[in-house]
Order: structure tokens, then sequence, then C-alpha cells
């Protein structure tokens, strides 16, 4: 069984053109679980905190999904691809060797809430051409379990009471589990995940005891990311009230990491190449 080893409190800060976020992962150099870079949830309905968006800027040695849960962003790049995500949709990027874009929201009033996670890519795989998967909420399969739990499945396999289902992600060389759970009040989820794994677990609404069956539980707030210990099975429990956390597990690179903001890449060599690259419009 997994054990709870690490808290990691989200903190309140803003990005891209002013937009209210709260970052996870990320925080520093030390706050990240290979290969996850960064975590952030943004969420206000209060249009100040996120109007501006975020305009173009690069990206390039790592991978990008962006989950809407409200609201109605436009995705736009320099090669002229365009994606409208709406309410539920997820967008899947591989920024490879460069992509220059924009993310800003198509909605004056309103609440606009989601999630933005960077996914490390292996070294051999960083230079490849830029791509998206752009999902619709309607396309990411869902389990329903009769006890009221509910799992969205964007990314890896779920298997539960006899049905199989697997995530539209696929053909990614981290292997991901990227999972949307609904818990209700006093409800365990427990799920068997490959060893090789690394866990994070971030609760973004109720309560989360890790370890039920041990003397030595922990909870996980809202606003608070669990890192795992190693093992084969997870075992999450709702407290005293309905229980939305996401499940991220995906296979460690066990690589160097040199960042350089929107720039990840295994060298400072390699950092200062993107930044020439950037600077000269050979990104791409």
């Amino acid at each position: 069984m997994r054990k709870l080893k690490q808290i990691v409190t989200a903190v309140r800060t803003s990005d891209g053109a002013g937009v209210s976020l709260y970052r996870s992962l990320g925080q520093s150099s030390h706050a990240r679980v290979d290969p996850f870079l960064m975590l952030d949830e943004f969420g206000s309905d209060q249009p100040n905190e996120y109007i501006a968006g975020f305009p173009p800027h690069p990206h390039r040695g790592f991978e990008t999904v962006t989950y809407m849960l409200e609201g109605h962003m436009l995705h736009e790049d320099h090669l002229g691809n365009k994606g409208h995500l709406k309410s539920g949709d997820v967008q899947w990027m591989t920024a490879g060797r460069g992509i220059i874009h924009s993310e800003m929201p198509q909605q004056e009033e309103g609440l606009m809430r989601g999630f933005q996670l960077w996914i490390n890519l292996p070294a051999k795989e960083k230079m490849k051409p830029a791509a998206y998967q752009d999902i619709a909420a309607a396309e990411l399969p869902i389990m329903d379990d009769p006890q009221g739990l509910r799992v969205k499945v964007i990314a890896g396999d779920l298997s539960r009471n006899g049905q199989a289902i697997t995530g539209p992600i696929r053909g990614v060389s981290t292997e991901p589990i990227f999972f949307d759970v609904h818990c209700p009040a006093g409800l365990c989820f427990e799920e068997a995940l490959p060893p090789e794994h690394n866990v994070y677990v971030y609760v973004y609404e109720g309560e989360l005891v890790a370890n039920p069956e041990s003397s030595l539980t922990q909870g996980l707030k809202a606003k608070q990311g669990g890192v795992f210990s190693a093992g084969d099975t997870l075992c999450l429990c709702a407290g005293t009230a309905a229980t939305k956390f996401l499940l991220l597990a995906a296979k460690p690179l066990n690589e160097p990491i040199v960042q350089h903001g929107p720039f990840v890449m295994n060298t400072r060599v390699e950092i200062e190449q993107a930044i020439a690259d950037y600077r000269s419009n050979k990104l791409v």
C-alpha cells in the first residue's frame, strides 16, 4: 500500500497577464514529482482575475495538459492552430522543439475554473515537432460506481466492478495516468497502480484521509497535494464531505532538469540554445 510521505500546500500566485491561480507542483525546483513539473489550479468568478489570460508565450521540452472544469478558453499558436476549450474539455499539447501560443478567455463574466499540468519529456523527445490532442468533454469516459463514486479517465486505464475503461490519451512515453475522482463522503477509493510510477494526488474540494488502515493516518485538504511512497496500491477515503481530487501517476524519467521559465531541457547549453532560437525566431 502506498503511504502519504509529503504534503504540498498550493500557494496563491499569478501568471500570464495577471491570472490568479494556486500553484501546487512547480513552486520551486524542489516541488516536483518526476515527471510532473507543475500543477496550477485556476478558478474565479471575478473577471479581473482571469480576463487578461495568457498572451503569446513560448514553450520547449515538455507537455502541457489543460483541463477545464468551467468556462471557455481559446488556444491559438503561431502555426495557425486553434482550439476552443469549454467546460469539461481537455487539451494535451506536446511543445516538443517549440511552440508559441496563447490561451485567452472567451467570456466576460462568470466562472472560469480548471487546471494546467506540465509533464516533462524524455531527452530523446524534447526536440520532436509540436502536436496537439483536443478532447471534448463528451469523449472522456466516465466510470460510475453504484455507491456514488465517479471517475473521469483522461489518461491511463481504470478497471472496477467488471468495468474496464481507457482514457483517450495514448502513446505517451511516461505512460501517464490522469483521473478526476469524485468521492462521496465516507467512501474509499482504492486503485492498483504500476509500481514503477510516481504518484501525486491533488484535492480541489473536500478532504481525503490517506493510509486509512494505519494508525498514522494523515489528511489532505482542499488546495493540498500529496506525494506517495512506492507501492502497487493506493487507498484514499473522503472525509465528512464529498471530495474531488486529481490522481496523477507516471513513469519517472530520472534525467537532469534545467528549467528557464517556459523552457525545460537537460543541460544549461540546451536552455541557452532555446533562448537564442526564440530570440531569432527559430524556436520551431
